[in-house]
């Protein structure tokens, strides 16, 4: 059983708390059923929700099977309660969806990128020997900073155990969190750092890099060599985390992340897909360039078109990099901001499509949309006010049949001919 390395608590204390943790326990003996356990270690929902205080003592229960001791157990959910506005942030959706330049522009401000470039130069030799150590470029790193704290300078404000105990006995996504509560409980017995700096997101995600518990468990890495991974405040530690996670997601530093391109009149928008892999000299001889208009690369390398803001917005070709970063967080609009950064970084220039512009829909109004295209029989699946994978290709669907460009995005343009649509069929005798 592991021992704590640092319990600098007096033995009072340490009594009391003890004696609280044996006393709910007891008590819980006699109330309540002992819960049953899965193989997976995951205690089954019940149908009635339960008390904190009782989740808590039957997840103690199970923490004390572990590999942590009880004086551990003791000393670090002696003062854990459960935080009600994590919860509200759970639930809280925003009320619009962003367009695909309003999100870029929030993310690669000006600000954002010349404090990309003041970093990036800053720390160039620390930079060197983790690309040279973990093959992911500088630049790319620096960006990941940047989008995800701001380079250091917002990493959350909730105590990590805190929160996830709160989203653990939560009954929405108990199981996902109660893991994650162990991978954290492992942090902190490691000695990686005190519970009362281990601060983070509403949703768990820590230090600079926003780690949730399990990728720290998988990736983190003391590059510093003092014996902590201090992905908080050690920026080699910070670096090298995020560069070997990139690694073990497949990065390739041979390459970007993907470039604008111009796409020829008339291409087949069933070809835009991340699933649609072609090498570039396909590309190219279907008439995709360069956004110059000169040929695409010769290097020997497959790729997929995007259109993250539909046939009106610009137009990408994405390689193996790019869905890495999507591996790191699956919004196409996040990976796109990550590579358009770490561009401008090293003093390439904007977008050069033109900006049209888009109406965004609100929750409300994608939950509408979702069930109006179940409706008429184009499976979105179960409405739930959030434009996913299978909602795009219900819209894909839809405007192939309306004989509209299958671009799969769900503007306003697309929901009022969704909704005309409707109409005309409810009409039709």
């Amino acid at each position: 059983m592991r021992k704590s390395k640092v319990l600098r608590i007096s033995a009072g204390f340490f009594c009391f708390a003890a004696f609280c943790i044996w006393l709910a326990w007891a008590n819980l003996q006699g109330a309540y059923a002992q819960p049953v356990v899965s193989e997976s270690g995951v205690a089954p929902v019940a149908d009635e929700p339960v008390s904190f205080e009782v989740w808590l003592s039957e997840f103690l229960g199970e923490a004390s099977q572990r590999d942590f001791s009880q004086e551990f157990l003791a000393a670090t959910f002696s003062d854990v309660k459960p935080v009600p506005r994590v919860i509200e942030l759970d639930r809280k959706q925003p009320e619009f969806t962003q367009t695909f330049w309003a999100y870029l522009n929030s993310r690669v401000s000006e600000n954002r990128m010349r404090g990309g470039r003041q970093r990036l130069k800053d720390h160039a030799a620390l930079l060197r020997v983790i690309e040279k150590k973990y093959g992911v470029q500088g630049r790319f790193l620096v960006a990941f900073w940047g989008l995800e704290t701001n380079f250091g300078q917002f990493l959350g404000g909730f105590p990590v155990v805190d929160s996830l105990a709160t989203l653990a006995h939560d009954k929405r996504r108990s199981a996902f969190f109660r893991a994650e509560l162990f991978h954290a409980l492992g942090v902190l017995s490691d000695g990686h750092i005190g519970q009362d700096k281990m601060i983070g997101s509403w949703a768990g995600a820590m230090g600079q890099p926003q780690f949730m518990p399990s990728t720290f468990a998988g990736y983190a890495v003391d590059e510093n060599g003092d014996g902590r991974k201090d992905v908080w405040t050690t920026l080699p530690d910070v670096f090298g985390s995020a560069a070997n996670y990139l690694s073990h997601l497949g990065w390739d530093s041979r390459y970007t992340w993907g470039r604008e391109v111009l796409l020829p009149d008339g291409f087949d928008l069933s070809l835009v897909s991340l699933r649609n892999k072609k090498p570039l000299k396909e590309w190219q001889a279907l008439g995709i360039r360069r956004m110059d208009k000169r040929d695409l690369p010769t290097a020997e390398i497959d790729s997929a078109v995007i259109l993250p803001a539909g046939v009106n917005g610009p137009a990408f070709l994405v390689y193996q990099n790019f869905e890495a970063i999507l591996s790191w967080n699956r919004s196409l609009l996040y990976a796109v901001s990550v590579g358009h950064l770490a561009d401008r970084l090293i003093g390439l220039g904007p977008l050069k499509s033109p900006r049209h512009e888009e109406r965004a829909l609100s929750r409300d109004q994608v939950f509408d949309l979702q069930k109006l295209l179940n409706d008429l029989d184009h499976d979105a699946g179960e409405p739930d006010g959030q434009a996913g994978p299978q909602t795009r290709a219900a819209v894909k669907s839809f405007q192939k049949e309306a004989g509209l460009p299958p671009d799969g995005y769900p503007d306003g343009a697309v929901f009022d001919a969704i909704l005309a649509t409707t109409k005309e069929t409810e009409a039709t005798p």
